[in-house]
């Protein structure tokens, strides 16, 4: 048994032909976010914080879909939501959020400051002013590459999840995926220690082009963020899918009541229980194993354990040690 960390940045539709002034500074991020997470760890940090502070880290950081960086809303406003759990299913969450720089933190304020699991809209807003955590004009979340992604979304009428290519005048609307879904930035960070704890944090600012109001799994404890005392598991892909299949749930299902392998219980479910082409997801186990699965073109992805193994990758088997 030993400490383990992974990280991911978004699922989706990816293209070997991603420009690098889109992949690398993605790329970028995740080593650096890693690398506080690595650090953190060896300084014997609980796991609950070394996911906050990932995330936290990853939330800002504009090239990801969460935080500073989240996506637009058919509005164009920014709707943000996140997740934490621990392996004592103790649990926050939030949706809805426009000024909160940082809904992770928020997320776990929830689980420790209120009797309750999971804030919205503008009882999340209040209770961020209540706390007193950092919030800014939401202004300060749209960026110039998201006004322009929705305004691509729009013309295209479509929603869209994380990497989605603009289609171009002469291209046909029809895709393979016929709503034109295909995944964005969306951020999450799994850890356990080397006694065994284990936690798990999602963030996202959802669809490009959703409706006002939408909730994704992210926030969804048992969807896009689950912990108990077996694993760790954050998701990542198309919100409803990821929904319908109890995602990460069924992950610690299968371990839980099959008593199969955290690898062959996540690979199962990313390729058995959800439709190919909307998930990918992080995962640790109790026992510091780590897999990071998915069916989608590509995920931004990232891990280390303790025995020095690292790995920062986006589609199968493109690995940097």
């Amino acid at each position: 048994m030993g400490w383990a960390i992974a990280l991911h940045g978004g699922a989706g539709d990816i293209p070997l032909s991603l420009p690098p002034e889109r992949r690398l500074p993605r790329e970028a991020g995740l080593r650096h976010s890693l690398h506080i997470g690595v650090v953190a760890l060896k300084a014997n940090t609980p796991p609950l914080d070394v996911v906050e502070l990932v995330v936290r880290e990853l939330e800002n950081i504009p090239h990801f879909n969460a935080g500073k960086g989240s996506v637009l809303t058919t509005d164009g406003t920014v709707e943000m939501e996140a997740c934490i759990m621990d392996d004592k299913k103790r649990c926050g969450a939030v949706s809805g959020l426009t000024t909160v720089v940082n809904p992770i933190s928020l997320a776990r304020l929830v689980m420790e400051k209120t009797p309750h699991i999971y804030l919205a809209f503008d009882g999340a807003e209040a209770f961020a002013r209540e706390q007193g955590v950092e919030t800014l004009h939401s202004s300060h979340f749209i960026t110039p590459e998201n006004v322009e992604r929705l305004s691509q979304a729009k013309e295209a009428k479509r929603v869209q999840i994380d990497y989605t290519q603009p289609l171009h005048k002469d291209e046909k609307k029809e895709t393979p995926d016929a709503d034109g879904d295909s995944k964005l930035g969306t951020v999450g960070c799994v850890a356990v220690d080397s006694f065994g704890n284990l936690a798990s944090a999602t963030s996202t600012g959802g669809l490009v082009n959703k409706m006002v109001g939408r909730i994704g799994d992210t926030p969804i404890i048992g969807a896009g963020t689950y912990a108990n005392n077996l694993c760790a598991v954050s998701a990542t892909g198309k919100g409803e899918a990821i929904i319908r299949g109890t995602v990460a749930r069924d992950v610690a299902a299968l371990m839980e009541f099959k008593g199969v392998s955290l690898k062959e219980a996540a690979a199962y479910v990313v390729e058995e229980g959800t439709p190919k082409g909307n998930v990918g997801l992080v995962a640790v186990s109790a026992a510091g194993e780590v897999t990071m699965p998915f069916n989608t073109t590509g995920m931004f992805r990232a891990c280390a354990t303790e025995d020095g193994y690292s790995e920062i990758a986006i589609w199968p088997n493109s690995v940097e040690n």
